[in-house]
């Protein structure tokens, strides 16, 4: 990582006031990872999936980690960087390392509206956690649900179905690991807490690839830009926002991404890669996103 690139990391000065610094967070994850399907689709003709995943967040954990050093008043005792390892394997090596692997069979914008399923899993995870959980909260699941059916129905491609299954898996792993960071102490700073998920989620995950024999193939320029974007905006800038929203405003707001995610990747799938637009993509997408709606809805008549 250049010498320069740190100092002027620090020097960036976010908006003062702290409605803009929340609007600015969202604008970087809903384009963030929104794009990020796109990217991951371009990145895949070179580098296979497990690899791919864990050498873009091992490589921003370690740049991430430079900047927190810089600023940071207080390191973290061991148990917080063990609980940063397992919330990032959750979420990094696992989580990231699926999509991609689905994603070698399924399209930008189908795997975008089955990443939605996100809060679906996290409503299972907290009724097997103890969490009371209203009828409503079911009918949102069984939506959800019925909304992956149709969307399978509508993909005519052979493979559909077990790459779906893959991505799935992910949404399942990243609910997952949401849960336990909300559950478990990790670095009080933000930049530091970051840059010790992704980097030893992302180093955990480039060890199984390069033990289980993934290698980067004939490397082209459009692959390796799709990489370096995946690193630097949709890893390092996308999880610092994530990581602000989650702290400083409500569940509901941080996981708003989970709506417009989706129309950005389908939107950026057909202009750029023409993917088809059925009407049982528009139908699940929409179911989808209503089954959403409802977990977010629900959640919020809880916490008043």
């Amino acid at each position: 990582m250049p010498r320069a690139l740190p100092g002027l990391l620090t020097r960036v000065r976010p908006p003062r006031t702290q409605g803009g610094r929340v609007a600015l967070a969202l604008a970087v994850v809903y384009l963030a990872w929104g794009s990020a399907y796109l990217a991951v689709h371009v990145a895949l003709q070179s580098f296979p999936p497990l690899l791919l995943s864990g050498l873009r967040n091992l490589i921003a954990g370690i740049g991430l980690f430079f900047v927190a050093g810089r600023r940071a008043s207080v390191w973290p005792t061991l148990v917080q960087t063990r609980n940063a390892g397992i919330v990032g394997t959750m979420l990094v090596g696992f989580s990231s390392g699926l999509l991609a692997f689905g994603m070698r069979t399924v399209g930008t914008g189908t795997a975008a509206v089955m990443v939605a399923t996100v809060p679906l899993f996290a409503t299972i995870i907290s009724a097997i956690a103890g969490r009371p959980i209203a009828k409503g909260e079911w009918v949102a699941v069984a939506l959800g649900l019925a909304g992956i059916f149709i969307l399978n129905r509508g993909d005519a491609s052979s493979s559909s179905t077990s790459g779906s299954i893959v991505i799935l898996c992910a949404a399942l792993f990243w609910a997952g690991g949401a849960h336990l960071a909300s559950r478990l102490a990790l670095p009080a700073d933000l930049f530091l807490s970051t840059a010790l998920q992704i980097g030893l989620g992302g180093a955990i995950s480039t060890l199984i690839a390069v033990a289980g024999g993934e290698r980067v193939a004939a490397l082209g320029f459009g692959p390796l830009f799709a990489f370096v974007y995946l690193m630097l905006v949709a890893t390092m800038a996308a999880y610092v926002a994530y990581g602000f929203l989650i702290r400083h405003t409500s569940p509901i707001v941080a996981s708003s991404c989970m709506y417009v995610n989706p129309i950005v990747a389908v939107a950026l799938g057909a202009l750029t890669l023409g993917e088809p637009v059925t009407g049982s993509t528009l139908v699940a997408t929409g179911v989808i996103l209503v089954s959403v709606a409802l977990s977010f809805w629900f959640d919020r008549r809880r916490a008043v």
